[in-house]
């Protein structure tokens, strides 16, 4: 591996000089790394490029890492890779994502992660995504991840982007059967000219089913952020979508939560609040002699944790 690839990965995947366990190394759209475990099991597709993974059922404990990693312009990676999680198996999943360039090309990565949970399956989905390089070129990150969780399936995702990312498009799409749950953090940092959009659609069709999606970001400099979660209960459900974002500078943030109830017994929330930082918090930490930039940079990194 390049030794950009191994300090991205220490950055997104917390890489040490090896994984433990099941991984997938990706640099610039190929493979440069892989194995399998005795219980989780790593293919290549045949009929286009990413990966199939398969987890057998009842597997407990272990990690799967998958991250990706850019090294430099004119890259246009992009990978579907496709999840098949065992009935009553409890796993994590760490798929980060490097972009680096210090020319004036492109460093694309557009990863389509498809989540499929059989009964009673829990998956932890950590995504980091990150961008460096002292080059112009534009770093962008698409991520899509479409998930169908069966019943009593669980999916909690843990993603975060605080850094270096030019442009970037979040797409996550969820199917739930009765039961089933599904948890989104969403953490986000722009600044500079940076671009992101993040859109949720998650549709509630089994009875008991739940969703909690929760997004805090910070928008900095002449950013822009768009936020836009829908959520359909078709059944007995509870759905919450909460949007906290604040700004500075000259950051923008647009907030378009939506709900759909199509059963009286559908309990959906949808919450949203922008705004700058507050004046008594900087006053606060600067009577403990932090500097203005000190006490602020403090704010936002307790408000992302």
């Amino acid at each position: 591996m390049k030794s950009i690839t191994e300090k991205l990965l220490e950055m997104i995947a917390d890489y040490t000089g090896a994984f433990k366990g099941a991984y997938n190394i990706r640099e610039d759209a190929a493979c440069a790394g892989r194995q399998s475990s005795e219980h989780i099991h790593i293919t290549s597709k045949e009929d286009m490029p990413g990966l199939d993974i398969h987890v057998d059922p009842g597997t407990k404990g272990e990690t799967v890492f998958i991250p990706a990693c850019v090294t430099h312009g004119d890259v246009d990676d992009l990978v579907y890779n496709d999840f098949f999680i065992g009935k009553d198996a409890d796993i994590t999943v760490v798929a980060g994502c490097g972009v680096n360039t210090d020319d004036e090309g492109e460093a694309r990565h557009n990863g389509i992660h498809r989540f499929f949970l059989e009964e009673n399956a829990q998956v932890l989905y950590k995504e980091k995504h990150i961008g460096t390089g002292k080059g112009n070129g534009v770093k962008t990150i698409n991520p899509v991840t479409d998930a169908t969780l069966k019943s009593g399936a669980v999916l909690t995702m843990d993603t975060t982007q605080i850094s270096g990312v030019d442009k970037t498009l979040r797409k996550t799409n969820a199917v739930l059967a009765d039961h089933a749950k599904l948890v989104i953090r969403e953490r986000l940092l722009t600044d500079g000219d940076e671009e992101a959009k993040t859109e949720f659609e998650v549709v509630l069709d089994g009875e008991d089913s739940g969703a909690d999606i929760v997004s805090r970001s910070v928008a900095k400099g002449n950013s822009v952020q768009d936020y836009v979660s829908c959520i359909v209960g078709k059944n007995r459900c509870t759905g919450h979508s909460e949007c906290d974002a604040i700004l500075a500078e000259n950051g923008k943030v647009n907030a378009a939560p939506k709900l759909s109830a199509f059963h009286t017994d559908a309990q959906l929330i949808h919450e949203a609040a922008i705004g700058k930082i507050a004046g008594e918090q900087i006053m606060k930490l600067k009577t403990l002699g932090l500097t203005e930039e000190e006490a602020e940079k403090k704010i936002i990194e307790g408000f992302l944790k």
